[in-house]
C-alpha cells in the first residue's frame, strides 16, 4: 500500500509541472495565440530560478526569477507575432530553439552548483493519516497552488467580464476591435501571463522537482504541456486532470522498476510521449468536438483596419 501512496504522491508532483505550464499556454490560446516556445521558456526559467536560489538562498526569489524570465521571453514573442506579424508557429519554434541553446550556454557555471537543503512540507494533522497523508498532504505548496490556479482560471474565464472579453478576442478579434477593445494589448497581456506561468513551471522543475541544473532538463515537458491544451479541449479543469494523467504515466516507469518488472528502461522512458501521441490521435478522430471548444481565431493573425 505504501508503494501506491508514493506513486500517487509522485504523480501529483510530476503533474504539477505540466498543469502550471499548460494553464499558461491555455491562456495564450484563449486569445488566439499559439506559442510553440514553451520548452525554451521553461529551460531559461529553470536556469533563472536555479541561479536565483543559489545566489540568494530564497525559493520565493527563485520562483519570481523564473516567472520574470518566462514573461520576458513571452513578451518578446508577443511583440514579434502581434505587432510585427511574424508567423506564430515559426516564431515559437525559434524561441524554443533559442531557449535551449541560451540556457545550455549560460548554465555551464551552474552544473555543479547545489541548492540549500529543502524544507520538508506537511499539512499538520492531515499528513499523519495512513496512506492518504503521504499521498496527498506532504507536498510542496506549489502542488496546491496548481489546483488553486485551475479553480481561479475557471472563475476568471467564465465568471468575470475581463475573462469574457479575453475569450471574445480569441473568438472574433475583429468584433472585439469594433467594440473598442484594444485587441493587441489584450493578446500581449495574455501572452505575458502565459509565459510567466511557463516560467513558474520551469523554476519548479529546477528548484523543487529535480533540485539541480542540467542542460535540457525540461526534457520535452513543454511539448507535452502544449499537447495537453488540445487534449483538454481548452478547459482548465481538464488540463489539471490531463496533467495528472500524464504525470502518472511518467512515474509508472519508476514504479515498475521498483517492483522489479523486467521492462527495458528505454521503453518506460518513452511512455509519456507515446501516450501523448495516442491521446492526440484519438481526439483527432472527432474534429467536430474539437471545433466546438477551440477558439475560432487560434493561430490567426489580426491586423487592425485591414
Amino acid at each position: 500500500m505504501d508503494s501506491y501512496a508514493l506513486l500517487l504522491a509522485a504523480t501529483l508532483n510530476a503533474g504539477t509541472v505540466l498543469a502550471i505550464a499548460s494553464l499558461g499556454l491555455l491562456i495564450n490560446e484563449k486569445v488566439g495565440i499559439v506559442n510553440l516556445g514553451a520548452e525554451g521558456m521553461m529551460l531559461c526559467a529553470a536556469l533563472a530560478g536555479f541561479a536565483a536560489v543559489v545566489h540568494t538562498g530564497s525559493p520565493v526569489l527563485g520562483f519570481a526569477a523564473g516567472m520574470a524570465a518566462g514573461a520576458l521571453l513571452a513578451a518578446l514573442f508577443g511583440v514579434l507575432v502581434i505587432w510585427l506579424n511574424t508567423n506564430q508557429y515559426a516564431t515559437g519554434l525559434a524561441l524554443s530553439l533559442f531557449g535551449g541553446g541560451f540556457s545550455a550556454f549560460a548554465g555551464t557555471g551552474y552544473v555543479q552548483a547545489r541548492l540549500p537543503e529543502q524544507t520538508t512540507w506537511a499539512i499538520p494533522g492531515l499528513a499523519d493519516i495512513p496512506v492518504l497523508g503521504p499521498a496527498l498532504f506532504r507536498h510542496h505548496p506549489m502542488v496546491y497552488v496548481a489546483v488553486a490556479l485551475t479553480v481561479g482560471l475557471i472563475w476568471f474565464l467564465y465568471r468575470t467580464r475581463t475573462g469574457l472579453v479575453l475569450r471574445s478576442v480569441g473568438e472574433s478579434p475583429e468584433s472585439a476591435h469594433a467594440l473598442g477593445y484594444p485587441v493587441r494589448l489584450i493578446r500581449l497581456g495574455a501572452v505575458v501571463a502565459g509565459g510567466a506561468l511557463c516560467g513558474l513551471a520551469g523554476a519548479y522543475i529546477s528548484t523543487v522537482y529535480t533540485p539541480l541544473w542540467v542542460e535540457g532538463m525540461v526534457a520535452g515537458k513543454g511539448w507535452i504541456a502544449l499537447a495537453l491544451t488540445t487534449f483538454a479541449t481548452w478547459r482548465p479543469a481538464r488540463v489539471l486532470l490531463g496533467a495528472y494523467l500524464f504525470g502518472g504515466v511518467t512515474m509508472l516507469q519508476f514504479h515498475f522498476q521498483g517492483l522489479g518488472v523486467n521492462v527495458p528502461s528505454q521503453f518506460l522512458t518513452m511512455m509519456p510521449y507515446v501516450a501523448t501521441v495516442v491521446v492526440l490521435a484519438l481526439i483527432s478522430r472527432n474534429p467536430a468536438w474539437i471545433r466546438v471548444n477551440m477558439p475560432s481565431s487560434i493561430g490567426k493573425p489580426f491586423h487592425p483596419g485591414a
